[in-house]
């Protein structure tokens, strides 16, 4: 099974191997859905159509592997943004022709995690790191600075963490703007985690599906409504799935 459908979104069905043989071959732009990607999705048409104009989606969360089980069409691996990427640049440790930019987090932030990854990998793999301002894509004389440069580096791996649903619609809309980037990954908190400004909960809690809960209890004012309140509704849908009761929202009769 090449693809899993959950509520409106069809995840692929890979392993991480799998992705970067794809991804080697023909580049594209991944986006990594989670519980909250998918309650999203269930009312911002605009990320929905971010989201279909996307190369791949990978899972993120260990709750969607268990609801793909639930459903009977199980997911391979989770791929977690903050997985993939340092698997990733690993993976290209090597591959000269392989240079990422990293855009996003607060300021300074993103230059760090490029000195640590640097260091790590031994060469110069992360060509540029820049943290924007806050509210950036409303912005579009700092989208065009940012955009230019970004080709002025020669990077070819855009990686970027603003939050979503931010980074995702900004990759679409502007992705036919660069002119050497083959790979876009929307990455989330990860820059944070390379920089070692945030910690990643432990490699348990996310195996059996409650890093959210370490995430929670690390920054309880910003994310007490995405955990507590906004995602329960993500069991009901996923109920109603499994029984044939789910409405694909943005479908034109």
């Amino acid at each position: 099974m090449k693809t899993v459908n959950l509520l409106n979104v069809a995840i692929d069905n890979f392993t991480i191997e799998e992705l970067f043989e794809k991804l080697d071959d023909e580049g594209g732009v991944v986006f990594t859905p989670n519980v909250d990607h998918l309650i999203k999705l269930q009312y911002d048409r605009d990320f929905y159509e971010a989201y279909n104009k996307s190369s791949y989606r990978v899972c993120d969360s260990q709750i969607l592997m268990y609801a793909s089980k639930f459903l009977g069409t199980p997911l391979k691996e989770k791929i977690s943004g903050s997985d993939l990427f340092p698997a990733f640049y690993e993976h290209h440790r090597n591959t000269k022709d392989v240079k990422i930019f990293l855009l996003g987090a607060a300021e300074g932030i993103a230059r760090k995690a490029q000195e640590k990854i640097n260091q790590k990998i031994g060469r110069e793999i992360v060509v540029e790191a820049l943290s924007p301002s806050f509210g950036f894509e409303k912005n579009e004389e700092e989208c065009e600075a940012i955009i230019d440069t970004i080709n002025k580096s020669g990077a070819t791996v855009l990686a970027i963490g603003v939050g979503a649903p931010k980074q995702e619609k900004w990759l679409v809309k502007y992705r036919s703007k660069f002119t050497h980037v083959k790979v876009f990954l929307a990455v989330g908190a990860t820059i944070d985690f390379e920089a070692g400004c945030k910690a990643r909960s432990p490699k348990w809690m996310s195996e059996v599906g409650i890093e959210w809960a370490y995430r929670l209890l690390s920054e309880p004012r910003r994310l007490w409504r995405r955990y507590l309140i906004e995602g329960l509704p993500f069991f009901r849908l996923i109920v109603e799935q499994k029984l044939g009761f789910y409405k694909m929202p943005f479908v034109d009769s």
